[in-house]
């Protein structure tokens, strides 16, 4: 099969599109035949190995591919060849003709959804799923901040907390990324581009939240943003941290914590599909079951051929993506 290989860790463009060795399923698991593979900002923190785990190489990237169940290994009972899935595959893989990996990774989707759709809401409405219910607690009618909203994992974190009846305001820094978040849902655009933002942001959300400010933030970004981010919340609110695309990794003041009784907690989604799949399967039932509902949708996405994957993580460094891209394999 073809597939992007990382033979060292660095940069994505030594990176290369070559013939390897077909995967094989082991017992429990799966052989998926991909179809669509969405590129991810942590593709790029694995391939320069600059993420807290540090695959094997030569390495694979891509998480959260879609495509067919073409054969399956001793003991699975769920899949059978033909179901059409998302495989949640750790740390990697995506980025290839073929992957085989554990069946309780993967999951079935509806069959109204493309592959390149179904792809493209792997990794960013799981993550805000576990973020807003797992980790936050979300009750309906609460205010949600999202920092970061125009990133993949913002846009599904609009759409998830309108689904769950919440309200959602969209944090972002490029001015011409308001449509995109509106469009997702979003009841208010709070601006991130001011250099002021440990006060100013505080000022944004309390003049959104009559003066009470948000009950959960989503924090993607880190670096002076979370410290901000604490000074905007509402008495007894949590702030999730799911990710540092901002550079720095802040220090938190507990005292702060202590004094609004408020509370900080990390999502690191790996983790939960490891430990609970059980707990992951539930998440995708519910996500699926919202989008037949019509209460959330695909995110808009970009396609462009597998072949074109170094343009496609060169884009998503310099953020200049709207949506998703997607790489999909030419059959």
């Amino acid at each position: 099969m073809r597939a992007v290989l990382i033979n060292q860790f660095g940069s994505f463009k030594d990176a290369i599109l070559e013939e390897t060795l077909d995967p094989l399923p082991k017992a429990g698991e799966v052989l998926v035949e991909i179809y669509a593979t969405a590129v991810n900002y942590v593709d790029l923190l694995l391939i320069a190995g600059k993420h807290q785990s540090r695959p094997a190489t030569p390495y694979i990237p891509g998480k959260g591919p879609a495509g067919i169940v073409s054969s399956i290994g001793d003991g699975v009972t769920d899949l059978t060849p033909g179901d059409r899935v998302i495989a949640m595959c750790e740390p990697g893989g995506g980025y290839a003709e073929k992957i085989a990996l554990p069946a309780t990774q993967c999951h079935k989707i509806p069959d109204t959804l493309t592959f390149s759709e179904a792809a493209g809401m792997a990794l960013v409405f799981d993550t805000a799923w576990f973020a807003l219910r797992e980790r936050a607690r979300m009750q309906k009618g609460e205010t949600v901040l999202i920092l970061g909203a125009s990133g993949g994992v913002g846009l599904a974190a609009i759409e998830l907390v309108k689904a769950l009846g919440g309200r959602a305001l969209a944090g972002i820094s490029s001015r011409n990324k308001e449509r995109l978040v509106l469009e997702a849902g979003a009841d208010e655009v709070i601006w991130l581009d001011n250099e002021n933002i440990h006060d100013d942001l505080r000022k944004q959300v309390f003049a959104a939240t009559n003066h009470n400010g948000a009950d959960i933030i989503i924090d993607p970004l880190g670096d002076r943003f979370l410290g901000a981010g604490l000074r905007a919340l509402a008495w007894c609110g949590r702030l999730v941290i799911i990710g540092f695309a901002a550079g720095l990794i802040p220090s938190i003041k507990a005292n702060y914590l202590l004094v609004k009784n408020i509370e900080v907690s990390g999502l690191q989604i790996g983790d939960y599909r490891k430990r609970t799949p059980n707990k992951t399967a539930q998440c995708f039932n519910e996500i699926f079951a919202l989008y037949q509902n019509g209460e959330i949708k695909p995110l808009p996405i970009e396609v462009l051929p597998i072949e074109q994957f170094q343009d496609a993580l060169e884009r998503v460094e310099r953020r200049e993506v709207q949506g998703r891209i997607v790489l999909e394999q030419l059959r």
